[in-house]
């Protein structure tokens, strides 16, 4: 788990930095201050959740835990979700998805539940290690 935590977590906050770059120099010139607001947000939440998943690795290390596993899956899929449709939803008013953007209005939040099941999954780690301590 700890490699596939560190190649996920390379390979989401390179392209965090990327995207962030994106947003800061060119997509300030295509789309609304609102909707750079909104592309800024998915970034956010993806550096943060990468860090979470690259932690839950690290703890895997200590002492593997099914709840470890879930909550790297939950980040995983979150940012995917969560992230991945704010990116989408920034260029709604750039290009014409037509109906196909419709459906990212529920996935937005299907993702911040899944980051909650992330860091829910956390919390039970810890309380199941503390007490074998």
């Amino acid at each position: 788990m700890l490699k596939k935590s560190i190649i996920l977590a390379a390979l989401l906050g390179g392209l965090a930095v990327i995207l962030g770059a994106f947003g800061a120099h060119k997509l300030k010139e295509i789309v609304s201050a609102e909707d750079l607001e909104i592309w800024n947000k998915g970034v956010l939440y993806q550096f943060i959740h990468t860090f979470a998943i690259l932690a839950v690795g690290l703890l895997s290390k200590i002492h593997f835990s099914t709840a470890l596993k879930y909550a790297m899956s939950c980040f995983g899929i979150g940012i995917l979700f969560f992230s991945g449709s704010l990116y989408f939803l920034t260029f709604r008013n750039v290009f014409d998805f037509g109906v196909a953007i419709n459906f990212l209005g529920p996935i937005t939040p299907i993702g911040g539940a899944l980051f909650i099941a992330g860091w829910i999954s956390l919390l039970i780690y810890g309380l199941k290690y503390s007490k074998n301590e």
